[in-house]
């Protein structure tokens, strides 16, 4: 059996080289041997958007048949972790949970890249802000909120100027004609900030707002799906109440750009079997997130065609930089 020092010291080198890589987990990855370490992903948001993030990450660890660790990486609306997993080795043991974020970031100016430095993996699925205010407002839907705002602005809590919520309200509170002051949650949450009295009202995910709903705190006056939710049942949306709004948030897996296809393939077809299962889907309706699987390539179609719109919106509303 021949040593390494048998070849020319060109091959020497490369081997050397090649050992290296594969120690520190930067060598090519292949189906064939993917994975053979931990993978990362990198989540963006806390609330239910890192909840549904955990749940998928433990789900897909059990497909893989390695760890899938959900890490926060949090700041500039999504720009901190997108920067972080763009500068990562393209071989599939880092990965982001994306969504509408990696639109809004760009195009609000918080980084100078857009979703194409990433390879779309697989879309997971979909998620819909509800609009909530304090049961002792009085307010039970979006007309009495109107009426109430056109003699005094509200002060409506965002996660953060340009975030999808912010984007979200802006579109529904044009719609419905009336002006509000846009007010960031900073480290609080909605329902903590608005049973202060800091904000009169929120746009956020349903399940952040359940116990206080439960407890007759907090009422959801409109959702901003094109439906009504299966978690909110008795709550209209916008639409139905005079303002046709569709806003409505995706979620799912990129990964660098330049990931092999057939590694991409691999961690597309442990998500399709999770999101698919129904352990998943009822873990996730109670939260008030909608499963609603694509594969790679058409989850790339999916998010420029999506990119467009995003852009065009945020122009119209003056929230556009880039």
């Amino acid at each position: 059996m021949l040593g390494v020092t048998a070849f020319p010291r060109s091959m020497r080198r490369a081997a050397f080289a090649l050992a290296a890589a594969v120690a520190l987990g930067l060598a090519p990855a292949h189906a064939a041997d993917f994975p053979r370490q931990p993978i990362e992903m990198t989540v963006l948001f806390g609330g239910s958007s890192a909840t549904i993030a955990q749940i998928l990450a433990d789900s897909m660890s059990k497909e893989l048949g390695v760890a899938v660790a959900a890490v926060s990486r949090t700041g500039a609306s999504g720009a901190v972790g997108y920067s972080y997993v763009k500068s990562t080795s393209p071989n599939g043991y880092n990965i982001v949970w994306n969504s509408n974020s990696i639109s809004t970031a760009y195009h609000n100016g918080n980084m100078d890249f857009d979703y194409k430095a990433f390879d779309g993996v697989a879309r997971v699925g979909m998620e819909v802000p509800a609009l909530a205010v304090r049961t002792e407002s009085g307010w039970k839907n979006l007309k009495e909120f109107a009426a109430a705002a056109r003699k005094q602005k509200m002060k409506v809590g965002v996660s953060g100027r340009g975030a999808f919520t912010h984007l979200a309200s802006a579109a529904l509170f044009d719609k419905m004609g009336i002006e509000v002051i846009y007010v960031p949650y900073g480290k609080g949450s909605a329902p903590v900030e608005l049973l202060a009295g800091r904000i009169d009202a929120a746009l956020q995910w349903p399940s952040q707002y359940k116990a206080q709903v439960e407890a007759g705190q907090l009422r959801v006056i409109a959702v901003t799906s094109q439906e009504r939710l299966p978690v909110l049942p008795d709550v209209p949306t916008a639409k139905e109440q005079g303002y046709n709004v569709d806003a409505v948030l995706w979620r799912g897996i990129a990964a660098p750009k330049g990931t092999p296809k057939d590694v991409i393939a691999k961690i597309e077809d442990a998500i399709r079997k999770v999101v698919t299962g129904k352990d998943f889907q009822e873990r996730a309706a109670k939260l008030g997130f909608e499963p609603a699987f694509l594969g790679a390539a058409a989850f790339d179609k999916f998010i420029a065609a999506d990119d467009a719109v995003t852009a065009k919106l945020m122009t119209e509303l003056g929230l556009k930089k880039k």
